[in-house]
């Protein structure tokens, strides 16, 4: 076993000798722009153009292999692809109004956005069954507003979003479920004073401010979210986080930089340990202590003081400024990097669990104890520079993202032999392989997840996309086959085979209970209750019934708009002029909108979503006297 020491004067020379590296391999790359655009001009390779198109074509009709679902950062939204085509779908509005699908507009979505427009969306987390997806639903934390959103990945709709979540600031570390999605888990990226509200001077900071880490519950057969517990933690800056599985199917564990507890320039002042931690969490036990009574109740969840409740969580060394920590798909170990740190580290989970049995601490932070990193480590490896997130295939093998050399190591977690390193461009921040999150890791590609692009498409002006590249992993040398681009975000994705998830296309007409719906146009009509005005709209092709809606001026008007279409692909849109409604309701869906009618006159309404050949007489009137 190799342990390797480092001073801080050693690590200041380290940071300059990784940054000129970074810069000298930036500079050969291309990085900066260019006028010769082009991988030739990019030093990347794909090997055979011809291999790599053959590899990526699905011929018009056919159908992708998986689904990938990645996160659309400050979008709001997840976004849809298809692998290995890389086409994009769908986008799947999440916590940003969206109007192409009407999204945030009408009543219940609007509702459940609970007064915000936009959402910072990182991690997507498929719904799991021992371990293994089930593509049941798919939960997607948000980083700006501490929320947590779910998708039935039986229509691809937003069915809750739930938060902001009491305590926490900056939910970075979710949205990862646990083996057979008990929980949704999640982790304070910024630390303040609890609770929420409470003031405390930034020099207390190292003492009056905490972070929490935590679960949310999840109903097994709604997927209802609802507040579980938290853990009281020391203010480090909780990052990137996994769960366990088999034998470590009851554990989560979060990475987190700045241990030192400093405020301030954090690039400056929060590098001076050797190394930062994790924090390893025993979810089931701390469950139990807070169904129990252990808790404090603070703003509504039981929140647990390691001070009080020793025996829940510990903290594991991990190199310096980590941000990914990944267990490996049988539980047996799992793998941290460190951002200023050449070495990748993997831990042996019996090792582990022996050392919390024997007590090998060497100190604790607030309560939580210090596990002996030379009794839990099977291995340091050195895979490259800027280490950051890991994932796994059906063979073993471990693939790791190296942000400085714009790079994916795929090298062995049991014997730390790195086996291949691939470019890509540029700055990769995740990666991800089908089923890397799970007991079952598909394999085949992996899909780097770049933070920029530098060119590596049609100028577009200053505002660049981002970029992914799907690689060929089922060679002993991993094989560049695609460029995609995206809209910002995409920090995180995850995939599933296709055959897993069977969405409908039409809802059906005996599933709709929405009490205002109508299915045929002579019950549709106007109804007035004093200055309230509900109105029953049919939807279907050509006519939106009634044709002529007219109100008073300062009428609280409810439209509820049914599509009684049982046909694929029949929607229908609804928008007033200068009223600022558009709607898109689905084949069987009915949709409200509440409004006030403010304005008199006569302003035209339609619909907004193109659906036969007589669309543009699909239209009437919405008249305020």
């Amino acid at each position: 076993m190799v342990k390797h020491v480092f001073s801080k004067a050693g690590l200041g020379w380290t940071a300059a000798a990784v940054a000129l590296v970074a810069i000298l391999l930036f500079a050969c790359q291309g990085g900066g722009g260019g006028k010769e655009g082009g991988r030739a001009g990019r030093g990347i390779t794909t090997g055979s153009a011809g291999d790599a198109a053959s590899a990526t074509y699905v011929p018009p009709g056919d159908l992708d292999k998986y689904y990938l679902f990645y996160s659309g950062g400050h979008s709001g939204n997840i976004y849809v692809a298809g692998i290995p085509s890389m086409r994009h779908i769908s986008t799947i509005p999440v916590f940003t109004p969206y109007p192409a699908t009407g999204y945030g507009f009408d009543d219940e979505s609007k509702a459940m956005l609970g007064g915000y427009t936009w959402g910072d969306c990182h991690h997507p987390s498929i719904s799991k069954t021992n371990g293994e997806y089930d593509g049941r639903w798919l939960f997607i934390n948000e980083n700006a507003n501490n929320r947590v959103a779910r998708i039935d990945l039986r229509d691809f709709k937003t069915k809750q979003i739930f938060g902001p979540i009491p305590n926490l600031s900056g939910n970075h570390g979710s949205a990862f479920v646990t083996a057979n999605t008990e929980y949704v888990t999640y982790a304070s990226r910024f630390s303040v004073p609890v609770p929420r509200g409470t003031y405390a001077s930034i020099d207390q900071y190292a003492s009056s401010y905490k972070g929490v880490v935590g679960c949310l519950k999840v109903d097994p057969n709604t997927g209802e979210m609802s507040n579980g517990f938290q853990i009281l933690t020391p203010p480090f800056n909780w990052d990137l986080g996994s769960t366990g599985r088999g034998p470590s199917a009851d554990w989560v564990a979060w990475t987190c930089y700045n241990s030192e507890r400093a405020t301030g320039e954090l690039e400056k002042t929060a590098g001076a340990n050797d190394r930062d931690y994790a924090i390893v969490v025993n979810w089931r036990e701390a469950a139990a202590a807070a169904a129990s009574g252990k808790g404090k109740d603070i703003g509504g969840v039981p929140v647990l003081d390691p001070k009080e409740v020793p025996g829940l969580c510990y903290l594991v060394p991990v190199p310096k400024s980590p941000h990914g920590v990944d267990f490996g798909p049988d539980g047996t170990y799992f793998v941290t990097s460190g951002k200023l740190e050449a070495v990748t580290t993997v831990y042996s989970f019996q090792k582990l669990q022996d050392a919390i049995a024997a007590k090998k601490f060497t100190g604790e932070e607030d309560g939580i104890p210090v596990l002996d990193y030379d009794a839990v480590i099977d291995r340091e490896v050195q895979i490259g520079l800027g280490p950051l997130h890991t994932q796994y295939d059906d063979k073993g093998y471990a693939y790791t993202s190296l942000f400085i050399d714009s790079a994916i190591a795929k090298w062995d977690p049991k014997t730390g032999e790195v086996l291949d390193t691939i470019p890509v461009a540029y700055n990769i921040g995740h990666l991800m392989v089908p089923g890397g999150d799970s007991s079952k890791p598909y394999g085949e590609y992996v899909v780097a997840l770049n933070k920029l692009s530098h060119g590596r498409h049609l100028n577009v002006g200053p505002s660049q996309p981002e970029s992914s590249q799907l690689i060929d992993i089922t060679g002993d040398k991993m094989k560049l086959l695609y460029d995609a681009f995206t809209e910002p975000e995409p920090h995180y994705a995850e995939a599933c085979p296709a055959e897993l998830l069977k969405p409908i296309e039409v809802y059906p007409k005996e599933e709709n209970k929405d009490p205002m719906a109508v299915w045929d146009i002579k019950d549709a009509g106007i109804t007035r209750n004093g200055n309230v005005v509900d109105v029953k709209m049919v939807m279907v092709r050509s006519t939106l019934y009634p044709t002529a809606i007219e109100v008073n001026k300062g009428d609280t008007v409810k439209i509820h708009m049914t599509n009684i279409e049982q046909t694929t692909d029949e929607l229908h849109g609804f928008a007033i002029n200068l009223y600022n409604i558009n709607l898109v309701v689905d084949p069987g869906e009915t949709k409200h909108v509440t409004f006030t009618a403010d304005k008199q006159g006569v302003f035209p309404f339609y619909c907004t979503n193109f659906c036969s050949a007589l669309h543009q007489e699909m239209q009437g009137y919405f008249l305020v006297k």
